[in-house]
């Protein structure tokens, strides 16, 4: 079982292979942002990996983050799975923000269909 670190809120078993997304959200219990429904559109669920990062990660990850000029700066927790331990940092939640909600509740499974790429 993985064990996520949450950066200023502890350290939580996970799931194997679960969304990192939900796993901030729901074993953190952080009201982290994902308000395009976690498809990889609107980059709110960033974080940024203080240990552990991923050396893949999906093309809709890719492609976003290059049109905003974020790669190489942060990755999307609604493109990740928990299938290792990790420490991450959250960057924007409900609560920093002053948004009404995260946004739609991301599914279990990545979405899009995720096309996995080694990391640039």
């Amino acid at each position: 079982m993985p064990k996520l670190e949450v950066e200023g809120v502890g350290s939580f078993d996970v799931e194997d292979g679960k969304r990192l997304v939900l796993a901030i959200e729901e074993d953190a219990g952080v009201d982290i942002l994902h308000r395009c429904g976690s498809y990889a559109k609107c980059t709110t669920c960033r974080i940024e990996y203080l240990e552990g990062e991923p050396n893949e990660m999906t093309r809709a990850e890719l492609d976003v983050l290059s049109r905003r000029n974020l790669l190489g700066q942060v990755r999307l927790s609604c493109q990740a799975r928990c299938d290792h331990d990790m420490k991450v940092r959250v960057l924007m939640t409900v609560t920093s923000t002053g948004l009404d909600g995260p946004g739609p509740k991301p599914e279990t499974d990545i979405t899009p269909e995720p096309e996995w790429l080694e990391k640039p």
